[in-house]
Order: C-alpha cells, then structure tokens, then sequence
C-alpha cells in the first residue's frame, strides 16, 4: 500500500466521520467545526485527484467564507435549543418516513444502475487532454466552452433560488424600525435641521 493510498483511506474515513459528527452533535457550533472539517478533507481528496484547483477554491469558498459565516449566525442568533429539540421530536416519525423513502430509493438506483459499453470512452472525449492542458484551464474551457449556456444556467436557478428565499423571510414587524431610502432622498433639508445659535459660554 503506497503513502497516496493511505492519504486516501485517511482524507475519506475523515470525512465521512465529519459528516457523521455533524448531524450529531448538540451543540450548533460544534457542527460547524466538524463541517470544516470535513471540507478540509474533501480537499485533500481533490488534491489526490489532482485537482489543486477545486481543492483550493473549496478551502478559500467554504471554509474561509461560508463556513466562518456559519459560526458568527450561529454564535450571534439567540437560539431557544431546547424549544427546536421539542419541535424535533413532533416531526421525528414524519421525518423517518421520508428518510426511509429516500433511502429505498436510493437502493434502488444503485441496483438498478448498469454502466453503458461506451459510457468511458464518452467521459474521456468530453474532459482535454491532462497531459497537455493544465486542469484550471481544462476547467474553464469545460465551463466557459462546452457547456456555457448550462453553466450560466445554473447560475440563474441559484439566482431565483436566493431571491425566493429572500422573499419568504422578509417579515415587515411593526416593533422593528426599518429604513426607507426613499424617505430619506426626498426629506426636506429645512424640516430636517435646526441650526442653533450657541453663543459663547452657554450651552443648549
């Protein structure tokens, strides 16, 4: 067993460990640290790959900025645990059900999953040459080339999907004082100050 074998067992016992601590941990924040971890191991494992690239962007995108947001929403929200465990155990025989059905279904695919005579040879045709292209650029002529237009789609759907989460949280309450910009550009500059006339000595 070579040192790239070991490295390999060592990043994916890791992460499916990580992965595992994550879904189990009581603690919020505890989840978070496990979850870097296991991008971190995730990581090594494209570098195993040989994609530095996506190993890299992975560390810089989720565990520099993603995962650190994680921890300051998690740590700075006034979070009732206990009322969300209660809340938990209410939906837990519905939320087995469904996990039960995904399962099967995944069981499913898997059994019934068969690999085409040319599906390799297809796989090979569509990624360049790695011997010739360095894998950034075999990365950005997959993206920004072949496959453009679903690349810019995807965007889109992410796009759509931030905006209509953004509509179904946005409560107006009436004890919180919000800004309105437009309240603020047509205010009239005579109602919106008073100068005083502070002689010397006195105060106002």
């Amino acid at each position: 067993m070579t040192i790239a074998d070991l490295a390999f067992y060592a990043f994916a016992l890791t992460a499916v460990a990580a992965g595992v601590l994550v879904t189990v941990s009581r603690n919020p924040v505890h989840s978070v640290l496990w979850l870097i971890l296991a991008f971190l191991s995730a990581a090594g494992l494209f570098v195993l790959l040989g994609a530095e690239f996506v190993a890299m962007l992975l560390i810089i995108v989720y565990v520099g900025a993603v995962a650190v947001l994680f921890v300051f929403v998690v740590m700075m929200l006034d979070v009732d645990f206990s009322e969300l465990k209660g809340e938990m155990s209410r939906y837990m025989p519905i939320g087995l059900l469904i996990g039960v059905v995904l399962l099967m279904q995944l069981l499913i695919g898997v059994g019934a999953w068969v690999q085409a005579d040319g599906a390799m040879g297809l796989r090979k045709a569509v990624t360049p040459d790695m011997a010739q292209v360095e894998n950034t650029r075999a990365i950005g002529l997959l993206l920004y080339d072949k496959y453009l237009m679903l690349f810019q789609l995807s965007g889109m759907v992410l796009l759509v999907a931030m905006i209509g989460a953004i509509s179904l949280t946005l409560r107006h309450r009436k004890d919180v004082k919000r800004q309105n910009v437009l309240h603020q550009m047509w205010r009239d500059p005579a109602k919106a100050m008073e100068l005083k006339d502070v002689k010397p000595g006195q105060g106002l």
